[in-house]
Protein backbone atom coordinates (compact mmCIF):
# COMPACT_ATOMS: atom_id res chain seq x y z
CA UNK A 1 0.00 0.00 0.00
CA UNK A 2 1.09 3.70 -0.77
CA UNK A 3 -0.28 5.01 2.50
CA UNK A 4 0.13 2.85 6.13
CA UNK A 5 -2.88 1.27 7.57
CA UNK A 6 -5.15 3.25 9.41
CA UNK A 7 -6.62 1.83 12.60
CA UNK A 8 -9.29 3.56 14.78
CA UNK A 9 -10.95 2.12 17.96
CA UNK A 10 -13.92 4.42 19.28
CA UNK A 11 -15.69 4.25 22.27
CA UNK A 12 -13.76 1.09 23.53
CA UNK A 13 -10.36 0.58 24.68
CA UNK A 14 -7.60 -0.21 21.79
CA UNK A 15 -7.06 -4.06 21.58
CA UNK A 16 -3.71 -5.72 20.19
CA UNK A 17 -4.80 -8.92 19.21
CA UNK A 18 -8.27 -7.05 17.46
CA UNK A 19 -5.58 -4.87 15.47
CA UNK A 20 -3.26 -7.85 15.05
CA UNK A 21 -6.58 -9.34 13.20
CA UNK A 22 -7.18 -6.55 11.45
CA UNK A 23 -3.66 -6.23 9.95
CA UNK A 24 -3.71 -10.47 9.03
CA UNK A 25 -7.11 -9.73 7.52
CA UNK A 26 -5.54 -6.37 4.99
CA UNK A 27 -2.53 -8.03 4.49
CA UNK A 28 -4.52 -11.18 2.80
CA UNK A 29 -6.64 -8.33 1.00
CA UNK A 30 -3.23 -7.42 -0.48
CA UNK A 31 -2.55 -10.45 -1.73
CA UNK A 32 -5.29 -10.81 -4.00
CA UNK A 33 -5.70 -7.05 -5.07
CA UNK A 34 -2.10 -5.35 -5.06
CA UNK A 35 -2.99 -2.43 -6.20
CA UNK A 36 -4.63 -1.14 -2.89
CA UNK A 37 -3.54 2.54 -2.24
CA UNK A 38 -5.04 2.83 1.57
CA UNK A 39 -7.16 1.25 3.88
CA UNK A 40 -8.74 2.51 7.44
CA UNK A 41 -10.43 0.31 9.70
CA UNK A 42 -12.94 1.71 12.10
CA UNK A 43 -13.65 -0.36 15.08
CA UNK A 44 -16.73 1.02 17.38
CA UNK A 45 -18.88 0.33 20.34
CA UNK A 46 -22.05 1.55 19.40
CA UNK A 47 -23.38 2.35 22.87
CA UNK A 48 -23.16 1.15 26.88
CA UNK A 49 -26.33 -1.02 25.99
CA UNK A 50 -25.81 -4.91 27.79
CA UNK A 51 -28.93 -6.58 26.66
CA UNK A 52 -27.22 -7.29 22.82
CA UNK A 53 -23.93 -7.79 24.04
CA UNK A 54 -22.19 -4.47 23.23
CA UNK A 55 -20.84 -5.88 19.58
CA UNK A 56 -18.49 -3.03 18.16
CA UNK A 57 -19.68 -2.37 14.62
CA UNK A 58 -16.47 -2.56 11.81
CA UNK A 59 -16.44 0.60 9.38
CA UNK A 60 -13.84 -0.34 6.29
CA UNK A 61 -12.70 1.96 3.56
CA UNK A 62 -10.43 0.05 0.89
CA UNK A 63 -9.11 2.96 -1.16
CA UNK A 64 -8.50 1.80 -4.58
CA UNK A 65 -6.86 3.66 -7.95
CA UNK A 66 -10.34 5.64 -8.73
CA UNK A 67 -12.26 5.15 -5.49
CA UNK A 68 -12.73 3.96 -2.18
CA UNK A 69 -14.77 0.64 -1.41
CA UNK A 70 -17.01 0.91 1.93
CA UNK A 71 -17.77 -2.07 4.03
CA UNK A 72 -19.99 -1.15 6.98
CA UNK A 73 -20.39 -4.11 9.15
CA UNK A 74 -23.45 -3.31 12.02
CA UNK A 75 -24.26 -6.57 13.79
CA UNK A 76 -28.26 -6.65 14.71
CA UNK A 77 -29.73 -8.30 17.09
CA UNK A 78 -31.46 -10.77 14.24
CA UNK A 79 -27.90 -12.01 12.71
CA UNK A 80 -26.27 -12.78 16.31
CA UNK A 81 -25.69 -16.59 17.06
CA UNK A 82 -23.24 -18.10 19.09
CA UNK A 83 -21.38 -15.11 21.25
CA UNK A 84 -20.64 -12.43 18.84
CA UNK A 85 -17.47 -10.35 20.22
CA UNK A 86 -15.31 -7.61 18.20
CA UNK A 87 -13.14 -10.33 16.70
CA UNK A 88 -16.12 -12.01 14.27
CA UNK A 89 -17.41 -8.30 13.72
CA UNK A 90 -14.16 -7.99 12.03
CA UNK A 91 -14.05 -11.28 10.55
CA UNK A 92 -17.91 -10.62 9.21
CA UNK A 93 -16.47 -6.89 7.78
CA UNK A 94 -13.41 -8.25 5.85
CA UNK A 95 -15.41 -11.53 4.59
CA UNK A 96 -17.30 -8.53 3.06
CA UNK A 97 -14.60 -6.38 2.08
CA UNK A 98 -13.12 -9.29 0.07
CA UNK A 99 -16.37 -9.69 -1.78
CA UNK A 100 -16.99 -6.00 -2.71
CA UNK A 101 -13.06 -5.92 -3.97
CA UNK A 102 -13.54 -9.23 -6.03
CA UNK A 103 -16.43 -7.63 -7.31
CA UNK A 104 -14.24 -4.31 -8.37
CA UNK A 105 -11.70 -6.62 -9.52
CA UNK A 106 -14.31 -8.10 -11.77
CA UNK A 107 -15.71 -5.26 -13.11
CA UNK A 108 -12.12 -3.79 -13.73
CA UNK A 109 -11.39 -6.22 -15.84
CA UNK A 110 -14.22 -6.08 -17.96
CA UNK A 111 -14.17 -2.39 -18.14
CA UNK A 112 -11.06 -2.92 -20.27
CA UNK A 113 -12.30 -3.07 -24.25
CA UNK A 114 -10.46 -4.54 -26.44
CA UNK A 115 -9.05 -2.63 -29.78
CA UNK A 116 -9.25 -4.43 -33.01
CA UNK A 117 -5.54 -4.17 -34.72
CA UNK A 118 -5.90 -1.70 -38.10
CA UNK A 119 -5.52 -3.93 -41.28
CA UNK A 120 -4.04 -2.93 -44.33
CA UNK A 121 -5.72 -2.40 -47.77
CA UNK A 122 -5.40 -0.59 -50.39
CA UNK A 123 -7.98 2.02 -51.98
CA UNK A 124 -10.06 0.65 -55.33
CA UNK A 125 -12.27 3.34 -55.81
CA UNK A 126 -13.38 6.36 -54.75
CA UNK A 127 -17.14 7.99 -55.77
CA UNK A 128 -16.27 11.59 -54.52
CA UNK A 129 -19.88 13.06 -55.68
CA UNK A 130 -21.57 10.13 -53.93
CA UNK A 131 -19.23 10.15 -50.75
CA UNK A 132 -18.04 6.88 -50.70
CA UNK A 133 -15.29 4.56 -52.07
CA UNK A 134 -14.11 0.68 -51.62
CA UNK A 135 -10.80 -0.45 -50.53
CA UNK A 136 -9.31 -4.19 -51.44
CA UNK A 137 -8.08 -6.14 -48.31
CA UNK A 138 -4.41 -7.81 -48.81
CA UNK A 139 -6.72 -10.96 -48.75
CA UNK A 140 -8.55 -9.30 -51.89
CA UNK A 141 -12.10 -8.51 -50.01
CA UNK A 142 -13.62 -5.73 -51.31
CA UNK A 143 -14.89 -3.33 -48.39
CA UNK A 144 -17.09 0.05 -49.13
CA UNK A 145 -15.89 3.19 -46.70
CA UNK A 146 -18.01 6.15 -46.36
CA UNK A 147 -16.31 9.62 -46.69
CA UNK A 148 -17.06 9.77 -42.86
CA UNK A 149 -15.02 6.63 -41.98
CA UNK A 150 -12.05 8.89 -43.07
CA UNK A 151 -9.72 9.69 -40.50
CA UNK A 152 -6.46 12.07 -41.07
CA UNK A 153 -6.99 12.96 -45.17
CA UNK A 154 -9.25 15.45 -46.87
CA UNK A 155 -11.97 12.96 -48.81
CA UNK A 156 -10.79 14.56 -51.90
CA UNK A 157 -7.64 14.04 -51.99
CA UNK A 158 -7.47 9.90 -51.70
CA UNK A 159 -6.47 8.14 -54.39
CA UNK A 160 -6.82 5.12 -56.36
CA UNK A 161 -4.15 2.38 -54.80
CA UNK A 162 -3.11 4.43 -51.91
CA UNK A 163 -2.45 2.18 -49.00
CA UNK A 164 -4.69 2.63 -45.78
CA UNK A 165 -4.79 1.39 -42.62
CA UNK A 166 -8.62 0.62 -42.02
CA UNK A 167 -10.94 -1.15 -38.87
CA UNK A 168 -13.75 -3.30 -40.01
CA UNK A 169 -17.39 -3.83 -39.14
CA UNK A 170 -20.23 -5.39 -39.57
CA UNK A 171 -22.54 -2.82 -41.85
CA UNK A 172 -26.35 -2.74 -42.82
CA UNK A 173 -25.18 -4.63 -45.72
CA UNK A 174 -22.35 -6.73 -44.81
CA UNK A 175 -18.35 -5.54 -43.54
CA UNK A 176 -17.34 -2.27 -43.67
CA UNK A 177 -14.84 -0.27 -43.11
CA UNK A 178 -15.93 1.77 -40.24
CA UNK A 179 -12.26 3.73 -39.95
CA UNK A 180 -9.67 4.97 -42.80
CA UNK A 181 -6.40 6.52 -42.39
CA UNK A 182 -3.48 6.97 -45.19
CA UNK A 183 -0.86 4.53 -44.22
CA UNK A 184 1.42 7.11 -45.93
CA UNK A 185 3.20 4.77 -49.21
CA UNK A 186 1.56 3.50 -52.32
CA UNK A 187 0.98 -0.16 -53.22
Amino acid sequence: MERPLEIVFHNMKPSSAIEELIREKVAKLEKFYPRIVGCRVSVEAPHKQHKTGNVPEVHVEIQVPGQTLVVSRERRAEEKHGLPNARSSVRDAFDAATLKLQDYKRKQAREVKPHPSPLTAHVTSVFSDRDYGFITTIEGRELYFHRNSVMDAQWNELKRGELVHFIEADGDTGPTASKVWRANGRV
